[in-house]
C-alpha cells in the first residue's frame, strides 16, 4: 500500500508563506498534476485562498493550509435529536404517531 502523501503536503503548504499552486505541490513531491488535486480534495486544512493565472490564460488554484491544533474538541450534541421545523411540529401524520 501506498504511503499517504496528507502530511507532506501539509507541511509543504505550511512551509510556504503565499501558498502553493498544485502543480508546484506535484513538481517538489514529484508526482502528477491530477494525482496531487485528487489528494487536495481530501486533505483536512487546506484551502483555495486565490486563483492565479499561471499560463496559456488558465487559473490556478493557490492552496493554502491552517494550523490545526492537537486538542480540538469533538461536539457533545452530536446525537441529541435535530431539531424540526414548524411544518413538521404541525404535521397531521405525526398526531397520528
Amino acid at each position: 500500500m501506498k504511503e499517504s502523501r496528507h502530511d507532506k503536503i501539509r507541511v509543504l503548504l505550511l512551509n510556504s508563506s503565499d501558498g502553493l499552486t498544485t502543480s508546484q505541490i506535484a513538481q517538489q513531491l514529484g508526482s502528477t498534476y491530477k494525482s496531487i488535486q485528487k489528494t487536495m480534495n481530501n486533505i483536512y486544512g487546506v484551502y483555495i485562498d486565490r486563483w492565479d493565472v499561471p499560463r496559456r490564460g488558465q487559473f490556478a488554484a493557490v492552496w493554502m493550509c491552517v494550523e490545526v491544533p492537537d486538542d480540538v474538541p469533538h461536539p457533545t450534541d452530536r446525537y441529541l435529536p435535530k431539531p424540526t421545523t414548524l411544518w413538521q411540529n404541525n404535521s397531521p401524520y405525526k398526531k397520528l404517531q
